[in-house]
């Protein structure tokens, strides 16, 4: 018979550092590092490992010896359970210092770059309640705790409106208060919550694919625009329009109440009509006198006073005098593309979503902007020698690719066009680290300043400014 795999136990090993996707290390006694999900640097910690590998452990700190320094008292209720925040637990300027210390880090090691005097990373003034979009999710069967399990107590109906329980797909923890969306976020939610309890209507069993509430999405913006979305599993035109008129007497601050009937096996909505209620179809965000017109399928930077310091500095990088050509690659709905227009001469985005792209022209319309040009096409297809033919050899680059980076592709084609500048706005420093890597033969890195646009949580973004050699 196989013998069963004994999972190692390590006594009073001490945290020492903050490693990728959030988690902190330790030294095990024989030399290899130990990943840990719930403690602090600086705690000593005893730890069962559940996951042995050639260069490391993977375990779970089961008793403290020593509390760190660092750590503070998370201030959410559903801390260790919802798995949104989980830095909530270390001082903010220790969660700062980690995040820098990850992009240096990745630039060194992965992209072994050459690197300036690096700008301190620019903290978010405002560390809890900074989100302008959050999704929620129905359920017939709510996460139970240990507690609620082993207890006697009648556990009442299993109704459930919050998150996702990390890596259980069809689990949601019940959420009253989340402290990463302003009000009236909670309000609405706990009110769509009790309301559709009181009024029987069924809520979604993801494995049976059955039940009749799906999903809530919510987006404010910093014009007090406030757009609400409730995607229902199937059509029931008395229980949705109830449910409808209740948000819409009850919250008159509602600007935009959509809903979609999604039958699908999953929850997205990009490929679903979406239909207004009520208002309008679409919210407003400002920023420096521009306005973008936002809808349900929009991207937007989620986190909207960080996102102006972020496209200032990148504004600050690119340094136009006026008579510039840019290429905004990965250009989204154009919001870089718009911000930074008023400084260049001429500014060509592209990027692959249509949807984004008609967004794009319809808010440099409206913004009056007529210096701005958008093409829609995949980056490594459309991004060739035929595209600079057509619109020219730029002078600045500004690109911001998605967390897998860009394409080898796309890389070529920049050092085959060889432009004086290039800005790098990136939210994953490893895949950054990897694309400036195959560029650095002909750019220095001359500029590098790390953004916060997501406290208490390991995701830092990172802007790089290039220089021709």
């Amino acid at each position: 018979m196989p013998r069963k795999k004994r999972h190692l136990v390590f006594e009073n090993l001490e945290v020492i550092d903050a490693g990728a996707k959030g988690k902190t290390v330790a030294k095990a006694p024989d030399g290899k590092v130990v990943f840990l999900p719930n403690a602090v640097p600086g705690d000593v910690v005893d730890v069962q490992t559940f996951k042995k590998r050639k260069a490391y452990y993977e375990g779970k700190a089961t008793n403290f010896h020593k509390f760190s320094e660092k750590r503070v008292e998370p201030v959410c209720d559903y801390f260790g359970t919802c798995g949104g925040c989980k830095w909530q637990d270390m001082g903010y300027e220790h969660q700062l210092y980690y995040k820098q210390k990850e992009v240096v880090n990745n630039l060194t090691r992965i992209g072994h770059l050459e690197l300036p005097s690096i700008t301190p990373i620019l903290g978010s003034k405002e560390q809890y309640f900074y989100r302008n979009k959050m999704e929620f999710s129905f359920s017939d069967s709510r996460w139970l705790t240990k507690e609620e399990i082993q207890s006697d107590k009648d556990l009442g109906d299993r109704n459930a409106l919050g998150f996702h329980i990390p890596g259980m797909w069809d689990k949601i923890l019940d959420i009253e208060k989340c402290h990463l969306q302003r009000d009236p976020s909670n309000t609405i939610r706990n009110a769509v919550k009790r309301f559709a309890v009181e009024n029987g209507m069924p809520f979604f069993n993801t494995r049976q694919q059955s039940g009749f509430l799906r999903t809530l999405m919510i987006r404010t913006s910093s014009t007090g625009d406030v757009m609400v979305l409730l995607q229902f599993f199937k059509e029931d035109v008395p229980q949705r329009e109830l449910l409808l008129d209740f948000l819409t007497e009850t919250f008159p601050e509602i600007t935009s109440l959509l809903y979609v009937i999604n039958g699908k096996s999953n929850d997205t909505i990009y490929d679903q009509e979406v239909i207004c209620y009520h208002g309008q179809d679409h919210i407003f965000e400002e920023m420096e006198g521009l306005r973008f017109k936002i809808n349900a399928k929009s991207f937007y930077q989620t986190n909207s006073e960080q996102a102006y310091e972020l496209y200032k500095i990148t504004r600050e990088f690119a340094d136009l005098k006026g008579n510039e050509l840019v290429y905004d690659l990965y250009t989204g709905t154009g919001t870089i593309a718009q911000f930074v227009s008023k400084k260049a001469k001429k500014v060509v985005g592209v990027e692959s979503v249509p949807d984004a792209i008609s967004a794009a022209k319809e808010n440099a319309q409206l913004n009056g902007i007529d210096n701005v040009e958008f093409v829609v096409g995949d980056m490594k297809q459309v991004f060739n020698e035929a595209f600079i033919a057509k619109y020219g050899q730029p002078d600045v680059v500004i690109t911001d690719p998605p967390r897998d980076g860009m394409h080898k592709d796309v890389v070529a084609q920049l050092l085959n066009i060889g432009a004086q500048k290039i800005v790098y706005v990136s939210c994953n420093s490893a895949t950054q680290a990897r694309d400036l890597a195959l560029m650095k033969d002909m750019y220095n890195v001359v500029k590098v300043q790390p953004v916060d646009m997501f406290p208490q949580t390991f995701h830092v973004e990172n802007v790089v400014l290039l220089q021709k050699r």
